[in-house]
């Protein structure tokens, strides 16, 4: 491939460097192999970028070399880029965070060797409004992807008695996430409190499997179920950082447990199968579309976060 090229891209005129320049060495994946990656998955991806603050995470020499975060887009962006303003905490101060809003935003990021897209849980009008819950499932070797998904649909069970849909995701590394899409005028507070007391009451009823606690010395053999995840930003549907090359997202189909994994599956009822439900079974956008509740059965769901909150706090 040549050193540089211009790419066109509905009518945008993008400058593309090193495009033979392996990024996975691993597997051998170039950086114009990235780029025609995004390319690709753009129609399932743009449409959950859209609106949401982007902070990038670079990889300007491959993923066994350093890397670094941007959350101000470069001041040398295309004049086409589009940005929103976030008050950051940590730099005191306004920041410029770039918007993936198309697909030549997202083939000129991707030339920036930013192989993790991580959105805000927020969208840009806003930002202190979280659209959706996550759970990160973490396994505790030798616990691996089989007990994530069984805790996963524990977690499923859980979330459908609050009258709330999830879907599944794979993380891009062993694990699994959980995303609960929401509709609610919430806060981040009250999404973090309900995330934490759940993952409590996961841990309280299977002590032997699953286990609450961020300390890695007490994760041998179980699913780490990380509530903090919580938070302004999270990794969504994106190439990651790792040296195989392994994509987060989310999981359009399913199949059941073998049968000698069933007895070892939580004693929660799940229904009549182990498939995440068949409304499940759709793209990657899927998880794109709100809860389908009516209006008047939304407003509860603050007082189904603090009395479930309450009552995990006083079990205690």
């Amino acid at each position: 491939m040549p050193n540089r090229a211009e790419l066109l891209v509905e009518d945008r005129k993008i400058q593309v460097s090193n495009l033979d320049k392996v990024l996975y060495p691993k597997v051998g994946f170039t950086k114009g192999q990235v780029i025609d990656y995004y390319i690709r998955v753009a129609p399932v991806l743009l449409p959950h970028l859209k609106d949401r603050p982007l902070t990038m995470k670079r990889y300007p020499d491959g993923v066994e070399g350093q890397f670094f975060y941007e959350k101000n887009c470069p001041s040398h962006r295309p004049k086409w880029v589009k940005t929103a303003k976030v008050w950051s905490e940590g730099n005191n101060r306004m920041m410029d965070y770039c918007l993936a809003q198309d697909l030549p935003t997202l083939v000129w990021a991707a030339n920036l060797a930013d192989l993790e897209l991580h959105t805000s849980l927020s969208r840009k009008s806003n930002v202190n409004r979280p659209t959706m819950m996550v759970f990160d499932l973490d396994p505790g070797p030798p616990a691996d992807i089989v007990q994530c998904c069984q805790v996963g649909l524990g977690l499923r069970d859980l979330l459908g008695k609050m009258k709330l849909k999830s879907f599944a995701k794979t993380s891009g590394s062993k694990g699994l996430q959980v995303y609960v899409p929401l509709n609610t005028a919430v806060t981040y507070d009250q999404t973090k409190d309900l995330s934490r007391a759940l993952a409590q009451h996961l841990e309280r009823e299977h002590a032997d499997l699953v286990t609450s606690n961020m300390s890695k010395a007490v994760r041998k053999g179980k699913i780490f179920v990380d509530w903090s995840q919580d938070d302004h930003l999270c990794l969504f549907a994106s190439r990651q950082g790792r040296a195989d090359c392994l994509h987060s997202g989310h999981l359009g189909r399913s199949r059941k447990l073998p049968e000698k994994e069933k007895s070892r599956s939580l004693e929660i009822p799940l229904g009549q199968s182990h498939h995440p439900g068949r409304e499940n079974r759709r793209p990657l956008r899927a998880i794109r579309k709100t809860q389908t509740k009516a209006p008047e059965e939304i407003e509860p769901l603050k007082c189904t976060i603090v009395s479930f909150v309450a009552a995990a706090r006083q079990q205690a």
